[in-house]
């Protein structure tokens, strides 16, 4: 296991009581190829620079930034008066940079947000995070969960864990992955999703071992559906798919739309100690998110580029929003 980074985003103190609320609104959300500007020697990152075919430039850099403000702000901004989420789990950020400006400089600056996130042997660079309100999450153990790979298989993205208090006096055990893609195909590649999901159910088992009511909450892209070995696997080890009915508001099926299909990549799963206190979960396929589908018809979601062409978008998955009772 390698050391994490945890930095405090917060530039002024709260005038809120530390534990005033007993709902919490959890967001996971694959932001696509959030990367800074400028190159790291150690990573494949050559193609999101200023001198690649994609030109990316720090103002398209700082778009992007407040775009994903933008959009987390969004998902707490409905009549249920939850306010800002509690916690937010990023998948696809590239270094502690991009979190430190995403919390601190950009749009999302006075959500007061920390964040905790791994430092992974992933070729491209790219890692999950987890952003936290201080008002509704106090941490009290994170670490990394290296991932070591099969024959064949890319280094991968470690998973991130983070236990914390929250606001009525319980311990909420935390997990953001992203597995491996598709790359190569569905079947070449279906053995290095199960081998993350192994190691998560390893992780998972150790906990539930320990103490059989805890209250797991596991996020983030799979890159597979709820039906796909990698899931079904984890529903073995006593995780719950409460993503998995998900639906949208606005014509979204899905987290991700391919070939004008909506599936579900991302997924939200919780212990049996944990799925009694679900309230809801949802799809926020906020209208901003969405743009016509010109090819397949309906609408997909609005994302960064199309192609090699720069459509100032957000990204190509919509963000999952779990209200839960604690």
């Amino acid at each position: 296991m390698k050391p994490i980074f945890l930095l405090l985003a917060c530039l002024f103190l709260p005038s809120l009581s530390l534990w005033s609320q007993e709902r919490l609104r959890i967001v996971e959300l694959n932001v696509e190829n959030l990367f800074d500007a400028q190159h790291d020697s150690l990573k494949e990152d050559r193609e999101f620079l200023p001198d690649s075919p994609r030109r990316w430039t720090r103002t398209r850099y700082w778009q992007k930034l407040n775009h994903i403000g933008q959009e987390i702000i969004a998902c707490g901004e409905d009549s249920s008066g939850c306010g800002l989420p509690d916690l937010v789990g990023l998948c696809e950020v590239e270094n502690d940079t991009v979190l430190r400006d995403l919390t601190r400089r950009s749009l999302l600056r006075k959500a007061r947000y920390e964040y905790v996130m791994t430092a992974s042997p992933d070729v491209r660079g790219i890692d999950v995070a987890l952003l936290y309100s201080p008002l509704s999450f106090r941490p009290v153990h994170a670490d990394t969960i290296r991932v070591a790979p099969l024959e064949g298989m890319r280094p991968t993205r470690d998973i991130l864990y983070v236990a914390g208090e929250v606001p009525n006096g319980d311990t909420l055990h935390v997990f953001v992955l992203h597995a491996p893609s598709r790359m190569g195909g569905e079947a070449f590649s279906r053995p290095f999703r199960l081998h993350v999901a192994e190691r998560l159910c390893q992780c998972v088992d150790s906990l539930l071992h320990l103490s059989p009511k805890a209250s797991v909450l596991v996020m983030g892209d799979f890159n597979d559906y709820a039906g796909s070995p990698s899931l079904q696997l984890a529903y073995r080890h006593g995780l719950r798919n409460v993503s998995r009915q998900a639906e949208g508001r606005n014509g979204a099926g899905g987290t991700y739309r391919y070939q004008g299909e909506w599936e579900s990549l991302d997924h939200i799963l919780v212990s049996d100690a944990l799925a009694g206190k679900v309230r809801a979960c949802r799809i926020a396929d906020l209208p901003f998110l969405l743009e016509e589908d010109a090819i397949y018809g309906g609408v997909k979601p609005r994302r960064n580029y199309n192609g090699m062409r720069y459509n100032r978008g957000f990204s190509d998955h919509l963000p999952l929003v779990l209200e839960l009772d604690m």
